[in-house]
């Protein structure tokens, strides 16, 4: 992949760099619910941080923040250092956080060309400005090329496509259109090993491109196979934020199952 971050991040005073996103004591909530409390995340240029949580935890609410689709309660959102409030997603995007959901929001029976450019169609400069497919179907074929996807056929229905290849084109899209962190909502979620292989090759790819990664995940193996940053959510609350050298992935594995409430469990139910 040979897809690079424009600018690079600024120096901070202390010295270190600035984090791309950071989330300062954010709280979310809904009427009397709390969704969130507190958490506290920092996304850098060229790593990965990882996001677990069980059903339940709030790692959507998170998304949903940070992607500009709702608002904070509390604390603050920092973009490049400065503070921020997003109005919608497109505020968001505009600033370089391109989010790819589960559902992808791709059309199963539209040509892979097609949905890349979805909602951002190339128009021909001159009368009657229809698409200008071949043009489409050029800048598909180089931008996948990029993130080392090589398709046969880019005028073949999406929908034919696996699902790590679904995903890997949506992270291609999000890329090209300006992406400087990319939000990965579960993408192994519904993947089989091999097809999550592949997804976590090209997260790995964007990292080293200089992207910076927020990988949703309820799986500590996956997290912990590409992650450099590691926060889990424990409903609403932040229960761990560590450096993937300060925890084996038995530890995060133990952590993500319940950790303490666990092995309460375990001596309640008379195993040792």
């Amino acid at each position: 992949m040979t897809t690079t971050v424009e600018s690079p991040a600024n120096e901070a005073p202390s010295g270190g760099k600035v984090p791309l996103v950071e989330l300062k004591n954010v709280g979310k909530t809904y009427g009397n619910i709390t969704a969130l409390k507190d958490i506290c995340l920092r996304v850098h240029a060229g790593e990965v941080t990882g996001i677990l949580g069980d059903n339940g935890a709030g790692k959507s609410t998170l998304i949903k923040i940070i992607s500009g689709l709702h608002q904070q309660t509390d604390g603050e959102l920092l973009v490049d250092g400065e503070p921020m409030t997003f109005g919608s997603p497109a505020d968001a995007l505009a600033k370089g956080i391109a989010t790819v959901y589960q559902n992808l929001a791709v059309v199963p029976l539209m040509p892979v060309w097609r949905n890349f450019f979805l909602g951002q169609e190339i128009r021909k400069k001159s009368f009657p400005f229809s698409l200008d497919a071949n043009a489409m179907r050029a800048t598909t074929l180089t931008e996948l090329a990029k993130m080392g996807i090589e398709l046969p056929d880019v005028d073949a229905p999406i929908g034919s496509l696996s699902g790590g290849q679904r995903q890997c084109v949506a992270i291609a899209r999000a890329v090209f259109f300006g992406a400087r962190v990319l939000i990965l909502d579960e993408p192994t979620a519904a993947l089989g090993v091999k097809q999550s292989g592949v997804v976590l090759k090209y997260i790995t790819a964007a990292k080293e491109a200089g992207f910076g990664v927020v990988f949703i995940t309820h799986n500590p193996h996956h997290a912990h196979m590409v992650g450099d940053h590691f926060v889990l959510l424990n409903r609403g609350r932040q229960k761990l934020d560590c450096a993937y050298d300060d925890i084996t992935l038995e530890h995060l594995t133990q952590q993500m199952a319940g950790g303490d409430e666990l092995e309460a469990l375990s001596h309640e139910l008379g195993r040792k």
